[in-house]
């Protein structure tokens, strides 16, 4: 289930071999060229690793140790026991534990003959696989579900499709009047191209003050830059039409719509899931990968309890909310004032994805959930089911990102 849902071993082996080559071009670690050349021997290019080494062993006194390192473990070389307990010092020295200790010192414990050694660290990795594996396993038990209870709610909008043909979606409605909305659309362009405009004065301002650095301040960021949009929203669009921001985007949800609203997101999260699981599999059979800082965040892999907090504020409750008000609330509403669904989906989609700055699969990836948002918007008229599958979709990509590197 976890090679189905997160992508195949031989594509996050050489998604690692990338990450430490560039590592090793940016940085010039020691440890990283290290860990390059054992990833390289593990993955069963011994010749590499070695030849790695040949391009840094004589630098310095770290290199050339850790040079011998790599020659012992994956040369042709005999090793002996007296050699081997040496070389074993130099890793403990070198290396902290995990993966890679782990790996480096069962191949020099295994060519050396050391049963007790090798036997020791072997339990030693599958005690650290098996911590990983329990925060692994609900969280797939966790999409899973998701996914099984949310597909029989797609294939209960298909059958709905099928059969009411003119007023098929009306048992998803929510809230009306939903979109278009009831303001012009000359009037929502200049809010949006103003309001923008004083985001990114707002956004440069905040990276700029040292105090936004600080986790306290740092939550109010998102706020902050989209407030002057929101401001001018209710000034120009919502108050002269005599609408609040709860009845203007349907963010009211009466108790009997519940079940309907639950059910609702389930399926778009469900149709989300579905799509990231073919375009995975398109770009491994394609050979083609989103680069690695697209989806690692420093901060939930290395980030303090208060840090990580404020993180998981930011993705799963702030960037929802505000993403969801000004691209799919205010741009994608504006759009369908003079096109038809799928062009002011396809625009506004298309202007969300590019905001994120991804490369070709990210920008898909962004794109699909952008354009099942989209659709939800209006078929229910309300924005609390995309802002709810947006919050599900970034809080599963958060918590993915801490199983796997925290």
């Amino acid at each position: 289930m976890a090679d189905w849902t997160m992508g195949s071993d031989d594509e996050a082996r050489e998604q690692a071999i990338q990450w430490y080559r560039e590592l090793v071009e940016t940085t010039d670690d020691p440890l990283s060229k290290l860990r390059l050349a054992i990833l390289l021997g593990e993955f069963g290019q011994e010749a590499a690793a070695l030849t790695e080494t040949k391009r840094w062993q004589d630098r310095s006194a770290s290199t050339f140790l850790f040079g011998q390192l790599i020659e012992a473990a994956y040369g042709t070389q005999p090793l002996t026991r007296t050699q081997e307990i040496e070389l074993q010092a130099t890793l403990a020295e070198a290396l902290p534990s995990g993966w890679f200790y782990d790996h480096l010192a069962a191949r020099l414990a295994g060519r050396a003959g050391n049963q007790d050694l090798l036997t020791s660290v072997k339990e030693q990795g599958v005690l650290r696989e098996d911590r990983v594996q329990q925060w692994i396993r609900p969280l797939i038990g966790f999409e899973l579900m998701c996914l099984v209870i949310g597909s029989i709610m797609l294939l209960a909008v298909a059958r709905l499709w099928g059969r009411r043909q003119g007023h098929q979606m009306d048992i998803l409605r929510l809230h009306g009047p939903g979109v278009p909305p009831p303001w012009s659309g000359e009037t929502a362009a200049a809010v949006i191209l103003r309001g923008g405009a004083m985001g990114v004065v707002t956004t440069a301002v905040i990276l700029s003050s040292s105090s936004f650095q600080h986790g306290a301040f740092r939550v109010l960021a998102i706020p902050l830059a989209n407030l002057p949009l929101l401001v001018l929203a209710y000034v120009q669009l919502l108050k002269p039409a005599g609408l609040t921001f709860t009845n203007g985007f349907g963010l009211g949800i009466k108790r009997e719509d519940l079940g309907r609203l639950a059910c609702t997101v389930l399926a778009v999260v469900a149709a989300g899931l579905w799509g990231e699981w073919v375009m995975g599999r398109a770009a491994e059979f394609l050979h083609l990968n989103n680069h690695w800082t697209e989806w690692f965040d420093r901060d939930l892999v290395w980030g303090t309890p208060p840090v990580i907090a404020v993180s998981i504020l930011e993705y799963v409750v702030f960037a929802p909310i505000f993403e969801e008000l000004a691209f799919r609330g205010l741009l994608f509403a504006m759009l369908r004032r003079r096109f038809e669904f799928l062009p002011a989906a396809l625009i506004s989609t298309s202007l969300f994805a590019l905001a994120h700055g991804y490369s070709l699969i990210g920008f898909i990836s962004v794109f699909w959930s952008g354009f099942l948002w989209a659709w939800i918007y209006e078929r229910t008229g309300s924005l609390i089911p995309s802002m709810v599958a947006h919050a599900m979709n970034n809080l599963l990509v958060c918590l993915t990102v801490m199983a796997l590197l925290r």
